[in-house]
């Protein structure tokens, strides 16, 4: 049978995942009648409730003869890790450009690894039947990102087409037809090469892994497209590192490639199949996999280094062990050691004390969808204030990392996002220009401190019509100090449940984080401050009964709607000295020391 493999790469919400979903339909991966989730490939809780990819996830369909494996890649730099090691497996990519918005910052982070690769593109122009389509300028921007980012002329001279993810067509022309994929089925097949590895079938057995992941039955299963050779169960194989150190010998005891959306055993794997092997205990992803005749590793991509560092600790606050099941500090490190063993871009480190772990990743959204996880598992943690990590160059001089933000706003609003970011956030605008009707792109290189935290107050600047997008773009000089949330808090100085009454009377103080009767203890932060100090008040203190009734003395207490954080949002509002407890029911917001005494001689210090 013939074989092709693709990735399919897109700016997040350009439509992949839905796209995909319909090639399955039409290739008749599904029976008639069987029930399938929306974006199928989506396939977690957290993708599902986002609208997001975050783990790749391979799939395969047959078309007249041709089995293509179809990759789905995430789109956001914070796993960027996935998508390198990924397109290695692939022989083409088709890029996926929204004809409305043109392309985006993420699709330029992908795209420009796939070129680097020497991978030719195919380009899909998605949602033409939007009524702001502009799909021929949505096109002379994708040459100019091609030329940009250092395409070759082979890769320039890119075909495309004309499509609706949705209604399920694609066309050559922009009037077409408009039926049916049958022209994307024919175009990958005449333009994507076949895998050079099926030349290679009686060379010894060697293959890359790509993406680890853990099967509750089998145990480890590392995914990889094999470079060269034939593999059979029960087989004895060898796993090197990318240094050329023998990692481990393991008897292979399970093959399963993609058909369709399951994953099938199967008896042997081929050269240039893309498949996933069980019966390993350490091998990991980079490593080659490999027949034991065989002592060269495969070339692999290195893994890029975190830019971020979180501490996970055990909640030791007086409600702590009240929602979760998970508390001691051993269950809490066995989960993220577990983390960091599938997913390659987390570094976990002990502190001293052993009570909290340093985690390093690449981004929030990275981390975020790690704490989510974790606590949907019943885990209660304490989590601090995200810290960007910094470097050295060869001079001994501080370096740290700027990124590359790319944000879409209504022209009303430029002013106020420019002055945030090249103010106090030390950011250096890049370019701006009109980006449709009423609309400026604004470009700007920004260190990733001043980043941390700045979403929710982008979206509120930009009344939640602004899109921001970032991507990592180069280590710079250290900035200097970058100023943190100037408000103060408001801080419990009681244990107990908080009284509407007492509430009210501390609205004028500042803006609330919860209602009437919700659980607070001391040092538990309950608001925002309206001034630059924090301030203690007491939320449990309740309205003095006296004997005097009179018309409009008893009136019910009417509150003002508290402020409800997002995960994320409560992570980057935080300063140094608080911390985010997180339980499967609650966040909360309280300061590191609880005790008002302590707070005083640790500020001190």
């Amino acid at each position: 049978m013939d074989l092709r493999n693709i990735a399919i790469i897109a700016h997040v919400d350009h439509g992949k995942t839905t796209l995909v979903d319909e090639l399955l339909k039409q290739s008749g991966a599904f029976r008639a009648n069987q029930a399938v989730a929306e974006r199928a490939m989506d396939s977690n809780d957290l993708e599902r409730e986002r609208g997001i990819t975050i783990l790749a996830k391979a799939t395969s369909v047959e078309w007249k003869g041709t089995r293509i494996n179809i990759v789905d890649t995430p789109g956001h730099a914070d796993f960027g890790a996935e998508v390198e090691r990924i397109l290695s497996m692939v022989d083409g990519v088709v890029l996926l450009v929204d004809a409305a918005e043109g392309p985006m910052p993420q699709t330029k982070f992908v795209t420009s690894k796939a070129l680097a690769l020497g991978l030719r593109p195919i380009v899909v122009l998605n949602k033409v039947d939007k009524p702001d389509a502009e799909p021929d300028r949505a096109l002379d921007e994708v040459f100019d990102l091609f030329s940009a980012l250092d395409a070759n002329e082979d890769q320039l001279d890119f075909p495309h087409m004309y499509a609706s993810g949705r209604s399920g067509w694609a066309d050559n022309e922009l009037d077409g037809p408009r039926k049916d994929l049958d022209a994307l089925f024919q175009l990958i097949v005449n333009h994507v090469p076949a895998p050079k590895q099926i030349a290679k079938q009686n060379d010894d057995f060697r293959m890359l892994a790509v993406t680890l992941g853990a099967d509750p039955f089998v145990g480890r299963m590392l995914t990889g497209r094999v470079e060269s050779g034939k593999l059979k169960v029960g087989q004895t194989v060898q796993a090197i590192s990318r240094i050329g150190q023998k990692v481990e010998q393991f008897r292979c005891t399970k093959i399963q490639a993609f058909r369709g959306l399951s994953l099938q055993d199967i008896d042997e794997a081929v050269a240039g199949d893309i498949v996933s092997l069980a019966g390993m205990t350490k091998a990991t992803v980079a490593d080659t996999i490999c027949a034991l005749a065989v002592d060269e590793p495969l070339e692999a991509q290195p893994i890029d280094p975190p830019t971020i560092t979180v501490t996970f600790g055990i909640n030791d606050s007086p409600l702590a062990g009240r929602d979760g099941k998970k508390v001691q500090s051993r269950v809490i490190r066995d989960r993220l050691m577990k983390e960091a063993e599938t997913n390659v871009a987390i570094k976990v480190t002990d502190t001293p004390g052993g009570e909290a772990f340093e985690v390093s990743g690449r981004g929030e959204l990275q981390m975020g969808v790690l704490i989510e996880n974790m606590r949907r598992e019943g885990f209660e943690l304490s989590i601090s204030r995200p810290q960007v990590i910094l470097r050295e160059d060869e001079n001994g001089n501080k370096i740290e990392p700027i990124e590359e933000a790319t944000i879409d706003v209504d022209d009303e609003y430029s002013g106020a996002v420019i002055e945030k970011l090249t103010g106090a956030r030390k950011g250096d605008l890049v370019e701006m220009k009109q980006a449709g009707a009423g609309k400026t792109r604004i470009i700007a290189h920004i260190p990733s401190r001043g980043l941390i935290g700045y979403h929710g107050e982008f979206l509120t600047d930009t009344r939640g019509t602004g899109v921001l997008n970032r991507v990592f773009h180069s280590w710079a000089p250290f900035k200097g100090p970058i100023p943190g949330r100037r408000a103060g808090v408001l801080i419990s100085m009681e244990n107990g449940q908080t009284v509407a009454y007492a509430l009210w009377n501390l609205e004028d103080r500042g803006k609330m984080f919860l209602g009437a009767q919700a659980d607070v203890y001391q040092g538990m932060i309950i608001g925002e401050h309206s001034r630059e100090n924090d301030l203690e008040v007491n939320p449990l203190k309740g309205k003095k009964l006296t004997n005097v009734r009179a018309s409009g003395t008893d009136d019910a207490v009417r509150l003002t709607t508290p402020i409800t954080l997002s995960l994320e949002e409560a992570i980057a509002y935080i300063n140094d000295d608080e911390l985010v407890e997180v339980t499967p029911n609650a966040i909360r917001l309280r300061k590191r020391h609880l005790d008002p005494h302590e707070r005083k001689r640790a500020a001190k210090s």
